[in-house]
């Protein structure tokens, strides 16, 4: 009778650039056999593993795609063990929500809540204690926020569905952890609005991130938040009416509507 070889693996998705690519450099010192990377964009699949080696699985697939995430699940096969799950891929638009089409509601719901919970759901059954769920959620999530109302309200989902599932899991040994930063200087920021050079307060690098989430999911926490400034206004929101943080919030971003 043949004997199934066990391969350790971790499991990124937007992988191709910002928070994700950074995942990608911290797991590839890890003692895994293989990493997957999941995008969109097939060059910059293949240009990070011609960067990271061998390691590196390159999956091209579109999340919001039933097909393309049934072919993931399809790929887990019994001598799959998941080390690290973690689910990075998400939309965000800084515009009036009733702007919003109801093609990019329907892929952010998708992306930002649909997919993070069927993936893991995918995952959980090639895990075991020790394993580690990492949702990357945003400071968003802690109160709402007028004109990216549907990216805060998914990132608020995703923080709630991750602490929950934590305290769900915890019989397991398997732990998630909700990844909470405030403005990351990635490629998704708009850095000049109506002719006005944006600001971005407490800005951190993707690396800071995911070298922080790393090490939080490996302390247990159920929660990651990298730097001072995401500290301050974590307590903050606690203290101040969410009225009030609405109306502070507005004020900052006024001359960019």
């Amino acid at each position: 009778m043949a004997v199934l070889m066990t391969r350790t693996i971790a499991i990124i998705t937007g992988a191709t650039g910002g928070i994700g690519k950074e995942f990608v450099s911290e797991l590839n010192k890890e003692p895994l056999d293989e990493i997957w990377i999941i995008g969109r964009n097939r060059e910059r699949l293949t240009e990070i593993k011609e960067q990271y080696g061998e390691k590196i699985i390159p999956i091209c697939a579109d999340l919001t795609n039933a097909q393309d995430m049934l072919s993931i699940q399809n790929l887990l096969t019994d001598e799959i063990l998941i080390i690290y799950l973690i689910n990075n891929a998400g939309i965000a638009q800084m515009i009036p929500s009733k702007d919003l089409g109801t093609d990019t509601i329907d892929k952010t719901i998708k992306l930002n809540c649909n997919v993070p919970v069927t993936l893991t759901n995918y995952c959980i059954p090639h895990m075991k204690k020790g394993s580690k769920i990492i949702n990357v959620s945003s400071a968003a999530a802690f109160q709402p926020v007028p004109y990216i109302n549907l990216y805060a309200a998914t990132k608020a989902f995703e923080h709630s569905y991750s602490r929950a599932l934590n305290v769900e899991l915890k019989p397991t040994g398997i732990t998630v952890t909700a990844v909470s930063p405030s403005w990351v200087d990635t490629n998704m920021l708009a850095k000049e609005v109506n002719g006005n050079k944006v600001r971005f307060h407490g800005i951190v690098s993707p690396k800071a991130v995911a070298q922080k989430a790393i090490k939080d999911a490996k302390k247990g926490k159920d929660v990651s938040i990298c730097s001072f400034y995401v500290k301050c206004q974590h307590l903050n929101v606690k203290i101040i009416p969410h009225k009030l943080v609405m109306r502070i919030w507005l004020r900052s971003i006024k001359k960019y509507l």
